[in-house]
């Protein structure tokens, strides 16, 4: 996410933004960050860190509640402190996902992992002591750049004759260039109307699905074999249905949103190259 707010920054051509590695903007050193505000005297602090290890944070959920809770609260109460608007990223992994109607920001939030769990306690300390912040849901995120499932299809498409994806958990991917986007226009455009917004791009999928779209868009001969979730034990549960309503974000800040497999090929694209 980061990496790709950097790329969005400067094709966009903005200059007065900062890109702060971990080492110097840890945002569990509290007194590091203070640093940082006083010195920098910043409008907005976007925070993309976070804990997104889902199944190991079945393991680790100690770790993942210092980065995902504690650390979104050292970054909210300095900006309150400071007058920094907060733009939070988080997921949509904070709903059990076990009702097939579209998710809105009012719908509740019932994590069935500890990911989602210290998301969510995240997102409510933010709101609860930060009156000005954006916190932006966001599902099934990927890029040219990082880890993520669409490059990690692409390699496997070529090292294996067949593969068995998972076809009975629905959502949305996310570009993270287009978030970043999403981001940068609502700094750019001042907007205040603070809390929290749902952000995806358009459509509905399953992982099964957006798989065999990067294998045709890529061109691959891989076989892709549906699977139901039972098949595919993981130590995290993770949310059947988690498709987000996007009209409070759209109506608005005025912003298009666009399709799923319309951003995969542009990505893609992107990789080829």
């Amino acid at each position: 996410m980061g990496q790709c707010l950097k790329i969005v920054a400067e094709k966009q051509n903005i200059q007065d933004i900062n890109f702060l590695p971990e080492e110097q903007a840890n945002i569990l050193d509290v007194e590091g960050l203070r640093a940082i505000f006083i010195s920098e005297k910043p409008a907005y602090c976007i925070n993309c860190a976070a804990y997104t290890a889902v199944d190991k944070a079945e393991d680790e959920a100690e770790i993942a509640r210092k980065i995902n809770r504690d650390g979104a609260e050292y970054l909210s109460r300095l900006c309150q402190e400071f007058d920094v608007t907060l733009m939070h990223v988080s997921t949509d992994f904070v709903f059990a996902g076990n009702v097939a109607n579209l998710l809105s920001e009012a719908d509740i939030a019932e994590p069935v992992n500890i990911y989602g769990l210290t998301k969510l306690e995240g997102e409510q300390i933010i709101a609860a002591t930060n009156s000005k912040h954006f916190i932006l849901r966001t599902s099934w995120l990927y890029s040219e750049y990082g880890s993520n499932f669409v490059k990690t299809m692409m390699r496997l498409g070529l090292e294996k004759d067949e593969l068995r994806i998972i076809s009975d958990q629905i959502g949305t991917p996310t570009y993270a260039i287009d978030l970043a986007e999403c981001i940068f226009y609502i700094i750019e455009n001042d907007n205040q109307q603070y809390g929290l917004y749902h952000y995806s791009n358009e459509g509905v999928t399953s992982w099964f699905d957006f798989a065999k779209a990067v294998f045709d868009i890529g061109r691959l001969k891989v076989k892709a074999i549906p699977i139901r979730s039972s098949e595919y034990v993981t130590k995290a549960i993770r949310p059947a249905f988690s498709v987000m309503d996007k009209a409070k974000i759209k109506n608005t800040f005025g912003i298009e949103i666009p399709y799923w497999r319309d951003s995969l090929i542009e990505c893609m694209n992107k990789l080829k190259n």
